[in-house]
């Protein structure tokens, strides 16, 4: 009896053993590729799939479409009134220094050729100093070519402003001398300021220097006698400011693989940047040491006269105005509710995501396709795209170094006699892994450092991740900003990228919400929460796409284009295919006919070119989906637009349950 168990139990290890083996090469044959939404992804990185054609497979215009009450507007920048060019017996020559991130540059380069316009100068290349402050960088580019083409910028405005890389010999020793005025404009400074005390000092000295620190020096609203400057604006920024060729060629492959084989992408940039966070008091929205980053970063803009409130605020007052950034967790609750399926794939744009991975773990849950610029480039494209760069001092910080056997052995021979008394333990050394970050002073002192060599180092990178991802981000199917129009004074990314795709392609699905009404239906309660059909799904949609047209625009004329105009380029830089009788005027659409006042009618060249364009995408809409477009007022016809933006009950939607 006892060997037939024994047996018995010899066949069950084995048949358990053969099992484990069995599993163990089923799951090394397929751990390489894992299958989604019809894509073979590797597991490893996006960056090992080049797309050797362009497929396209049917897409849910419902949640990818164009924008219907938009595809009237289309880009015109061209001058539209006399407009002289530019002679070199001009009035003499303004330098200037650039300091800030890449929204700063990208503005103030935009208001810089403005000015050089309206002072009848000659422009010099301007220094961006975030790449020239840092030290051993790549010898290949230097400050403004760091990210930006040369050539085509100064080709591309030649008829514009004349623009040159250097001062004339003569007046470069001069710089360095300092015999030139300089000025340093504040960001709204009006055309009169410029022309009243800065034109005297140029023509007297030929010479003047402007230091741009506010991401601008031109007011964004001019008057409707300087239309012409507004449109001026918008050639450098949309064609003159293109960045260089290898950050072009990266940013398309980035987008290429994005797409492959043919599926869209959202790209979304979360706007959690720790001044912008400082700026309105939002520290009370993270834990621990980011709310101290924050709190300290506020008490410096206070002494700096940035910010003239008290210290701390309450951040859930200040969320709730809309002064807050939209958190991860409530983005992919929005994108959820609107109906993107949890295999969408969604770019996650910035440089800086302040609160780092742990805050983006609950999106992350919700859509597991949540990929960077690291996940879709391999570490040699983006070392190639940084360039050969001299190898940073050693730092300080390092471990101490390994002792050798034989100076083990001598320090236990010189010890004395044992055994004896242990001795008070010795002040222990702050090791690497300690101090890894640009946060770790916050355990040894109340004084935040200076930046160190690879801080600057760290930034001018930082330059080149966000062209990268300016570039995803504008060519995306869809893009959701988490923090626009915060109300600063500074330009933001997500401001950038919206008015870019505003103006090259109106129709885009982007999306501008409403942060006040939003926060209102995430804190909306009611004791019926089953009942539709105003439930809390079909106010977001509903809002949302509302957002994609009117309402959205609206809310960026009255709160972006004071602020910085690129952000709203139009009615100055666009124009109409539609003529006046064709705007709807009344009945449902009747807030569309808003959007196209003002609006100059499209050339008649320019209409026959936007027609053949047409006829050739409507060869290929029989790769899009027969469902429905999304209607323009995102509710259901049945529905007044009345109640579009009252705050509804919670209920339960179809596309997803809260108790999930």
């Amino acid at each position: 009896m006892k060997s037939k168990i024994k047996w018995a139990a010899l066949g069950g290890l084995v048949l358990s053993f053969v099992s484990l083996l069995v599993h163990l090469f089923l799951a090394k044959s397929s751990a390489n590729i894992v299958h989604y939404a019809g894509i073979p992804f590797m597991t490893k990185s996006w960056s090992q799939f080049i797309p050797a054609e362009d497929v396209k497979v049917p897409v849910n215009k419902k949640l990818w479409g164009k924008v219907k009450a938009l595809e009237g507007l289309h880009p015109y920048a061209k001058p539209r009134s006399a407009y002289p060019v530019p002679i070199t017996q001009n009035n003499g020559f303004i330098y200037a220094k650039i300091f800030g991130g890449f929204e700063k540059i990208r503005n103030s380069i935009c208001d810089l050729v403005a000015v050089a316009r309206l002072l009848n100068a000659t422009l010099v290349i301007p220094e961006i100093q975030q790449s020239i402050r840092s030290k051993g960088i790549s010898s290949n580019f230097k400050s403004f070519s760091y990210i930006y083409n040369e050539e085509q910028f100064i080709a591309a405005l030649a008829t514009d402003v004349i623009i040159v890389k250097d001062l004339p010999p003569n007046h470069k020793d001069a710089r360095k001398q300092k015999q030139f005025p300089t000025f340093r404009p504040q960001h709204s400074a009006p055309p009169s300021f410029y022309l009243t005390n800065v034109l005297p000092k140029l023509k007297k000295a030929k010479v003047v220097g402007l230091i741009v620190t506010d991401g601008g020096c031109l007011q964004s609203i001019l008057p409707n006698s300087l239309g012409e400057y507004q449109r001026l604006r918008c050639r450098v920024a949309f064609h003159a400011l293109q960045f260089r060729s290898e950050i072009v060629a990266l940013g398309r492959l980035m987008v290429q693989r994005l797409r492959y084989p043919g599926h869209p992408y959202l790209s979304y940039h979360p706007g959690l940047i720790r001044d912008t966070l400082a700026y309105h008091g939002c520290a009370e929205l993270f834990q621990d040491i980011h709310s101290e980053l924050i709190q300290y970063r506020r008490k410096q803009l206070i002494k700096q006269g940035i910010v003239n409130q008290e210290l701390s605020v309450d951040s859930y007052a200040q969320k709730a105005n809309g002064s807050c950034p939209l958190m991860p967790e409530e983005v992919g609750l929005l994108l959820r509710a609107m109906g993107y399926p949890p295999t969408t794939t969604i770019y996650l744009a910035g440089s800086e995501t302040f609160g780092g991975q742990r805050v983006l773990i609950p999106l992350h849950a919700m859509y597991t396709y949540l990929v960077d610029r690291t996940s879709l480039c391999s570490k040699q494209e983006l070392d190639d795209l940084i360039g050969p760069e001299t190898p940073l001092p050693p730092d300080p910080l390092e471990a101490l170094p390994a002792k050798s056997v034989r100076q083990q052995k001598e320090e236990w021979e010189k010890a004395g006699p044992r055994p004896r008394p242990l001795p008070p333990p010795p002040d222990r050394p702050i090791y690497r892994h300690e101090k890894e970050g640009w946060y770790g002073w916050v355990a040894e002192n109340d004084t935040e450092p200076n930046p160190s060599p690879s801080d600057l180092r760290e930034q001018a990178h930082r330059l080149l991740w966000d062209a990268l991802d300016y570039i995803v981000s504008v060519e995306a199917d869809a893009f959701f900003p988490g923090f626009d129009n915060d109300g600063s004074q500074w330009p933001d990314f997500s401001g950038l990228v919206m008015g870019h795709r505003l103006y090259e392609m109106a129709s885009s699905r982007t999306f501008r919400p409403n942060r006040t009404y939003l926060a209102e239906l995430f804190n909306s309660t009611s004791a019926h929460l089953y009942y539709p059909p105003h439930n809390w799904t079909l106010a977001v949609k509903a809002h949302l796409n509302k957002s994609l047209a009117e309402e959205g625009l609206n809310q960026e004329l009255h709160l972006a284009m004071p602020k910085t105009f690129l952000s709203h380029p139009i009615p100055e830089c666009s124009c109409t295919t539609l003529r006046t009788p064709e705007v709807p005027q009344s009945g449902k659409d009747s807030s569309v006919h808003l959007l196209y006042e003002g609006q100059d009618e499209c050339p008649k060249w320019m209409e026959q070119s936007l027609a053949k364009s047409v006829v050739l995408e409507g060869n290929g809409e029989e790769f899009e989906s027969q469902e429905d477009e999304v209607d323009s007022e995102g509710q259901p016809e049945s529905e007044g637009n009345d109640q579009s933006n009252a705050i509804p009950s919670w209920e339960q939607g179809e596309d997803m349950d809260p108790d999930d």
